[in-house]
């Protein structure tokens, strides 16, 4: 049996395996915890993850070994990025270690995603550790707006103190997600653009995604990318800039003075299934295929029973061949009231 901390076979990636829509296997993101310390309404919204609500016991969730031994064998299966998400993964005690770990494994890009409400004195151990880059969710620069949006009071002013320390500890450019809800924060979108247009830090606007079954999602609270891309268009010019990499699910857009880019990801009107690279682990172990997935596949029992790496190589070989996952392009409004997994419980 492989050990956690062994050199697995798949130390070198194999030829990529590929699912039935011919796509390879390129991006893990991997939630560390099911636990956040904001209440967003369109993801861990008060009415259902309240006091009383049943979060993971310790026991159950993926030590930073065998997250580690994971990471390992994706690798050897064509994975060339991982992303760590939650919940808000900065909640996880001594995540600089984890990181540590995963920046040891040759050729991946390490990535994490956070609310930023604890970046501003991690900053600089994140870097240290061997972090990349840095991902800010920020839904508006409005005060009230914001800490509505977050509904546990938490000021704007302290998530733009974290972005400037990521930037100050070489975590840039940063990238900063906004979520665009109709009737909460539409009217934040421009004042968004211009505060961050000459900063070197990228914005990314996001269409409001029926992730889960919790968020009272429905279609007419949608605010579209083409919307969003002509408001901000009619101030700022903008022109179209093509794709960073093959499956880049952000639309990229510059200002036609220089001065900056934009993304949309508009994952609800313009579906990019095709071209899904990304897989994602949850906090105890289970694999998702896709964002909008249904049931998982367990791991943590191949690893805590004894499996060998070759062996898990082998189960995830065999999980991705088989998916045919492509939600967004068929997705009907009786495919958006499946009760699919929350984006708290695998991360964005």
């Amino acid at each position: 049996m492989s050990g956690p901390l062994s050199a697995p076979a798949s130390a070198s990636t194999s030829p990529a395996v590929q699912d039935r829509q011919g796509r390879a296997l390129r991006d893990l993101r991997i939630s560390v915890t099911d636990r956040c310390n904001f209440r967003c309404v369109y993801c861990m919204p008060k009415t259902v993850f309240g006091r009383d609500y049943p979060f993971l016991e310790r026991k159950e969730i993926l030590t930073f070994e065998e997250i580690a031994r994971l990471a390992r064998v994706f690798r050897g299966l064509g994975v060339e990025k991982i992303r760590l998400t939650g919940g808000e993964p900065l909640v996880r005690r001594n995540i600089e270690q984890l990181i540590e770990m995963l920046a040891g494994i040759p050729g991946l890009d390490l990535t994490l995603t956070t609310n930023g409400s604890f970046l501003k004195r991690k900053a600089h151990a994140l870097k240290a550790a061997g972090l990349q880059r840095i991902t800010v969710s920020l839904d508006s620069l409005d005060d009230a707006v914001f800490r509505r949006l977050n509904d546990v009071d938490f000021p704007v002013a302290k998530v733009l103190e974290g972005i400037e320390a990521a930037a100050a500890a070489g975590l840039s450019p940063v990238k900063i997600n906004m979520v665009v809800k109709r009737g909460e924060n539409k009217d934040s979108i421009l004042p968004m653009a211009r505060f961050f247009r000459e900063t070197g830090h990228i914005l990314r606007f996001i269409e409001y995604m029926d992730v889960g079954h919790t968020n009272g999602w429905r279609m007419d609270d949608v605010v579209t990318a083409r919307e969003i891309v002509k408001m901000i268009g009619a101030e700022m010019p903008l022109e179209p800039v093509g794709p960073n990499y093959p499956g880049e699910v952000a639309e990229r857009w510059r200002y036609r003075d220089g001065s900056g880019e934009i993304g949309v990801i508009a994952s609800v009107t313009q579906a990019f299934c095709r071209g899904c690279t990304r897989v994602r682990l949850s906090t105890e172990g289970k694999l998702y295929t896709c964002l909008f997935a249904t049931t998982g596949h367990d791991l943590r029992t191949l690893v805590r029973g004894g499996a060998a790496d070759h062996e898990i190589h082998a189960a995830v070989s065999g999980i991705w061949s088989k998916r045919a996952d492509r939600y967004s392009e068929i997705r009907t409004a009786q495919t958006a009231r499946l009760p699919k997994i929350e984006m708290s419980y695998i991360g964005g």
